[in-house]
């Protein structure tokens, strides 16, 4: 009881701004990929093992995040980058990162919103 009388003051903030959630839900449902993927990582055989998994969720997370369908985003950067000599350029790879137009174009999650936006827009360019 002493706890919360002495933190009543941050507890109540969400009566202060309507914008402020009630719980951290969504905080916790964000952050529960990577507490998994860390204790999935302790059975990794090799240091190798869980490093190169890391990065595949890492990549996956961030396709997500922009809005991009994971899977078509693997097979396109997979497809694309080994026939690319971005050894001298490091430029080159700005055009595969999940927040550029060109994937952004070709990867983005299909869902009922952004079918509608794309009809529309194709009988804009038509009209």
């Amino acid at each position: 009881m002493n706890y919360t009388l002495n933190h009543k003051k941050y507890f109540t903030n969400f009566l202060l701004d309507g914008r402020i959630p009630l719980s951290n839900n969504l905080s916790e449902i964000a952050v529960k990929p990577v507490a998994i993927t860390r204790k999935n990582s302790l059975f990794s055989d090799s240091v190798a093992g869980a490093k190169a998994s890391a990065i595949i969720f890492s990549i996956v997370g961030t396709a997500s995040a922009n809005n991009l369908d994971p899977y078509k985003y693997l097979e396109y950067i997979f497809r694309r980058l080994p026939n690319l000599e971005f050894t001298l350029d490091h430029t080159i790879l700005d055009e595969y990162l999940p927040w550029s137009e060109k994937v952004q174009l070709e990867c983005r999650m299909k869902n009922a919103k952004t079918e509608v936006k794309e009809k529309d827009d194709l009988r804009d360019e038509t009209a």
